[in-house]
């Protein structure tokens, strides 16, 4: 039997989403936020699990009325099992799983990030393997080595903190509000990148280090502020624009090494980061220097979302992989 529609369901930290895979198109991808962690400057878990049981029914209504299709009519049901927040994973996966026992579809857990690596196959379904992919999260940096549509090996990885709490960290020592990433890269267009210099991590080949970056940036606005109180606000648009370079440049760096060593058929950047705007100029100009083929997937599917889910649901079911009703979701990665 092939699964032509499979809807997939996304609660693995603080965006509740669901979306409708249709023999290779997206008809519906709906996602609700949670504003509630504006004012803790970072997501609580505890608030989180809360905002997903509220918004998860109404989520995949919607996304069902836009697709115009009923549950009936979906062939199979794919959801985050991990990794992510022990809580908001448990109520995606439990209305998942309460959703196939009482339809008898198949249930397919899906691993997060290897989601945002079938992100890639929605605009692009017959890629070049091996595919170089880096991706860049909230939570996780890392190379990937993608040889076929589900199977990767990790190259290269972070050794304590992601680029994205790199950003989000930054912008909050810089007094912006959560969350900071996107602001810092709105900022940053207004600012000289070359005005300040931070470090880049030393950690040995294809691997990454963001501890340094975040710990320079602390010890240097504490400096500044000394001399001048208002320093922040006055050079804000130039810290943010060096901030990010620094970041971009790094993570570039180490891809650039990986290519040569790799020789890919296609490059990739995927994740929650893939989104900002440096990132996606410098590494299409990556493309157009080596000659390879860049994937980068559409806005609305770099952010975490359901349509990656179900994606990745696609590619899990056509070699064979459903998910017992008994499994658990996971914190960390590992599947």
């Amino acid at each position: 039997m092939r699964y032509s529609t499979i809807l997939g369901i996304e609660s693995s930290c603080d965006d509740t989403a669901a979306a409708i895979w249709h023999k290779g198109k997206i008809l519906a991808n709906v996602v609700a936020g949670q504003a509630v962690h504006e004012k803790y400057g970072g997501v609580v878990p505890e608030l989180a699990s809360r905002a997903h049981q509220s918004h998860i029914v109404p989520v995949t209504d919607q996304a069902l009325n836009q697709a115009n299709l009923k549950i009936q009519d979906v062939d199979a049901i794919a959801y985050t099992q991990g990794p992510g927040l022990i809580g908001s994973l448990h109520v995606g996966g439990n209305f998942a799983k309460g959703l196939s026992l009482s339809t008898g579809k198949p249930l397919i857990g899906v691993n997060h990030l290897q989601a945002h690596v079938a992100a890639l196959y929605i605009e692009t379904p017959n890629p070049v393997f091996p595919i170089l992919c880096l991706l860049v999260s909230g939570g996780h940096t890392q190379l990937l080595l993608v040889k076929s549509y589900m199977e990767m090996e990790i190259v290269g990885s972070t050794m304590d903190d992601a680029a994205g709490e790199a950003f989000d960290k930054g912008a909050k020592m810089m007094g912006l509000p959560y969350p900071g990433g996107p602001l810092i890269d709105k900022y940053a267009k207004l600012g000289d990148p070359l005005k300040f210099k931070f470090p880049e991590g030393k950690v040995p080949e294809l691997h990454f280090s963001f501890s340094g970056i975040k710990t320079s940036l602390l010890y240097f606005l504490r400096d500044e502020k000394i001399k001048d109180p208002d320093f922040v606000e006055m050079e804000l648009y130039h810290i943010c624009a060096s901030y990010q370079h620094s970041i971009v440049d790094y993570l570039l760096k180490k891809t650039r090494m990986a290519i040569h060593k790799f020789q890919p058929g296609n490059i990739a950047l995927a994740g929650g980061v893939s989104a900002n705007s440096q990132l996606r100029k410098d590494f299409l100009n990556i493309s157009k220097v080596t000659g390879i083929p860049a994937l980068i997937p559409a806005f609305e599917y770099c952010t975490d979302n359901a349509a990656m889910i179900a994606a990745a649901g696609h590619y899990l079911l056509e070699s064979g992989h459903t998910t017992d009703l008994g499994a658990l979701p996971f914190v960390r990665m590992g599947k």
